[in-house]
């Protein structure tokens, strides 16, 4: 499998509350993580953070004996014990009380994969000659969409778009959206935060993501379309690519600079 991410801060926010991490090798899987956080005053930053870590942790135990129910689970519990332990840690500071942050976790195999989320950073698929989001926002402008109340092209501009109705570390439990899905070598999967997706359109990222250029060319020009609409948030990209060519690619984190943050 090769892999490639970025993260940056953009062009309006001081400081990137994003974070990512990708391991390459996690017990036979690949493990890859995106966190959006929010709070202010580095809270989001703090919550963020503490999210990658977290989740990491817990997934320790994970091996490849294991059943696709099991793996559901584990992902599941990861993301639920790292929000526990960050409501906890909130509750006691007065100064990051109301932190939290986005999460969306993938564990992949080169046979399948499991993706957990809470919040709207998304996972994609791109598969066949199309693009399908694997997550569901959890938003207040998607459920404005799915009442009826706004169409999507509605929800693209509308002023409340970055309000989220679910999130990891705000309340003492949440509930963990899991999926599992299949996949074929040549298959592509993105995790971002909503400084991408909610810059750049699905049809456009999908041109970017089937260029016949390496997987690092593709995490670059994501990131920097998304500067070239405004850049109004933080922007984190993540690149699986079901491919046994050896050399992978790796992304690096960092406030529009090359340098791991992990």
């Amino acid at each position: 499998m090769q892999t490639a991410h970025r993260t940056d801060a953009g062009l309006i926010r001081l400081i990137n509350e994003d974070r990512a991490a990708v391991r390459d090798e996690w017990n036979g899987f690949t493990l890859a993580i995106v966190a959006d956080g929010m709070g202010g005053h580095q809270a989001g930053e703090v919550a963020s953070q503490m999210a990658i870590e977290l989740v990491e942790a817990e997934m320790r135990a994970v091996g490849t004996d294991m059943t696709v129910e099991e793996r559901k689970e584990a992902v599941r519990s990861a993301i639920a014990s790292a929000n526990d332990q960050v409501f906890e840690f909130a509750s006691k500071q007065a100064r990051y009380q109301g932190m939290g942050t986005t999460v969306v976790v993938a564990l992949a195999t080169a046979e399948d994969f499991v993706i957990g989320h809470i919040g709207d950073s998304r996972a994609y698929l791109i598969s066949g000659g199309t693009i399908r989001q694997l997550t569901e926002d959890h938003s207040l402008v998607n459920e404005l969409v799915k009442s009826g109340q706004i169409t999507p092209e509605e929800a693209s501009a509308h002023p409340l778009r970055n309000v989220v109705t679910r999130a990891l570390g705000t309340e003492k439990q949440v509930e963990v959206d899991v999926v599992h899905c299949p996949w074929s070598t040549g298959d592509i999967v993105l995790l971002c935060s909503d400084g991408l997706s909610g810059l750049v359109g699905e049809s456009e990222i999908y041109e970017i993501v089937t260029e016949e250029r390496d997987l690092q060319w593709k995490v670059d020009r994501l990131v920097g379309r998304a500067l070239e609409e405004g850049g109004g948030d933080n922007i984190t990209v993540v690149l699986l690519a079901n491919d046994e060519a050896p050399g992978a690619e790796r992304g690096a984190d960092g406030d529009r600079e090359r340098g791991n943050r992990e």
